[in-house]
């Protein structure tokens, strides 16, 4: 790295954050140019975008200006709506040692009659009021009500309230009607200069979609991925080289850094050419090996993978305390739980869970949504539930829980409490599952065992696996239309 490329990677850590750095690295080129700025000769390949799944983006573009020796001012227009102006890195490629930047300004004027106004001030304009009077004069004041000065110099006041109509003759100099960076330059030499602005923008980011079908006989899944993209950044990227990072980053939360919820257009990119996947410092990247246009206000799919047969598995679990879909509910408050009431809730539900390896996916999977189908007799493919996953190597087993079963009802009842001494505790449960099916049914019955962390079971009408410091499972078999009841005792003690 030679002195200058070191030097401004220092000044893009101080303007912005580790994120721009990491990103300067992965970050690809496109090879179409955007949009003519206005101003500007025809520019060079053009947008590079890599999306963080945290609601930022970072984007790089490089265009072409024509620059005279001395003092210069770009606008450098259509930069997104949400930019974070303090992550702003500006570099010549063509010169990087004889133009310097001396200032920098982010300037962008929502074009309404106020701003109009404040920008029209000791300039002469036509003010139509509600009756139909008309009046020319040079604007003294635009806030709150309209003051004119005429040719005779007399001052006119009109209340805003009565204003019909506004007359300029041309948008005043100097208004932003796009959002607009603008760079005071020092060149040392004239002619056209390749430059390359990179910043960060609020109002995008993008998750995973899948789609799981569900053999009938519930021993297979097929799995397709779509990378999500939303875009409500106020910026349209055209033919950008698009990149996706996967992983949980360090942000600083900046107050008052925060895009508007749009409701977004429903947009589909098919790719002939796979998603390139790989491994990014401690996160995985996405590559799309393809320019794609990501428009303001869209939100663009594209398939990323794609696995048929992957072995999958269908069953139920009772857990009566609740405590898989309220974790809170089970934990230890770091003394001993003596209330008899405490934890003897009886959830009827009993879950249906579907799981699958990720290595015969042969894919890491981002963080994402899931939606289960499986096909009816005729074939249609009717949603049987959806959840959703976080970031997953390869490797890893995924566990849904997509909805609860109609036929399988369970009940749980504390049947005894007592307290033998000061540093004891027993209590007996019975749990019963009743299966309304016409074929026979396994139930995986969780209980948590969360009084105290020194737990013994007394008694026991199954065998149960312990599955961790606080937890026990029982297998239950339960024969078609039939029922199955397991009792236990546990006692805890405590200093």
């Amino acid at each position: 790295m030679n002195a200058w490329a070191a030097t401004h990677l220092r000044k893009l850590l101080l303007l912005s954050t580790p994120l721009l750095v990491l990103s300067l690295a992965c970050s690809g080129l496109g090879t179409v140019a955007p949009s003519p700025t206005p101003g500007a000769e025809a520019a060079t390949p053009g947008v590079a975008l890599t999306v963080y799944n945290q609601g930022t983006a970072l984007v790089r573009d490089r265009r072409q200006f024509t620059l005279t020796e001395g003092l210069n001012e770009i606008a450098f227009s259509d930069v997104a709506a949400s930019i974070d102006p303090t992550s702003v890195l500006f570099r010549s490629i063509s010169r990087p040692q004889g133009t310097s930047v001396l200032e920098q300004n982010y300037e962008y004027d929502l074009v309404g009659a106020q701003a109009l106004l404040e920008k029209y001030l000791d300039q002469e304009i036509n003010v139509v009021t509600k009756d139909g009077k008309e009046y020319r004069g040079r604007l003294l004041s635009g806030r709150g009500d309209i003051i004119l000065q005429d040719a005779a110099g007399g001052v006119i006041v009109v209340k805003i309230d009565n204003v019909q109509d506004f007359s300029f003759p041309e948008l005043p100099e100097g208004l932003r009607t796009r959002p607009t960076l603008v760079w005071q330059l020092q060149a040392d030499q004239a002619g056209a200069q390749d430059v390359e602005v990179t910043y960060l923008t609020g109002g995008m980011g993008w998750q995973a979609d899948y789609v799981l079908l569900l053999s009938t006989d519930e021993r297979t899944i097929d799995l397709d991925g779509w990378v999500t993209v939303t875009n409500a950044s106020g910026a349209t990227f055209r033919d950008a080289h698009l990149k996706l990072v996967a992983g949980d980053l360090n942000r600083i939360p900046e107050a008052g850094y925060a895009a508007d919820k749009i409701a977004l257009e429903q947009a589909a990119a098919p790719t002939a050419t796979p998603v390139q996947q790989r491994e990014f410092f401690e996160y995985h990247l996405y590559d799309v090996p393809r320019p794609v246009t990501v428009r303001d206000n869209e939100t663009k799919q594209i398939e990323f993978v794609s696995a048929a047969d992957v072995a999958a598995a269908k069953f139920f679990v009772y857990d009566g305390a609740q405590c898989y879909l309220s974790p809170w509910y089970c934990g230890f408050y770091g003394y001993p739980q003596t209330d008899p009431s405490y934890g003897i809730a009886s959830n009827p539900k009993v879950m249906v869970m579907v799981e699958f390896d990720t290595e015969d996916v042969d894919a890491d999977l981002p963080k994402g949504r899931v939606r289960v189908y499986q096909q009816d007799i005729d074939e249609a493919a009717l949603l049987i539930g959806e959840n959703t996953i976080d970031h997953t190597p390869k490797g890893e087993q995924v566990r849904l829980y997509v909805g609860d079963a109609f036929d399988i009802v369970g009940e749980r009842i504390q049947t005894d409490f007592r307290t033998p001494n000061d540093h004891t505790l027993e209590e007996t449960f019975k749990v019963t599952l009743r299966n309304h099916k016409d074929e026979a049914v396994e139930v995986r019955l969780v209980e948590h065992l969360f009084r105290w962390s020194e737990w013994r079971i007394l008694e026991s009408s199954a065998d149960y696996t312990k599955m961790d410091s606080s937890t026990i499972e029982f297998r239950a078999n339960i024969a078609a239309n039939g029922e199955k009841t397991i009792t236990y005792t546990v006692r805890y003690t405590w200093p």
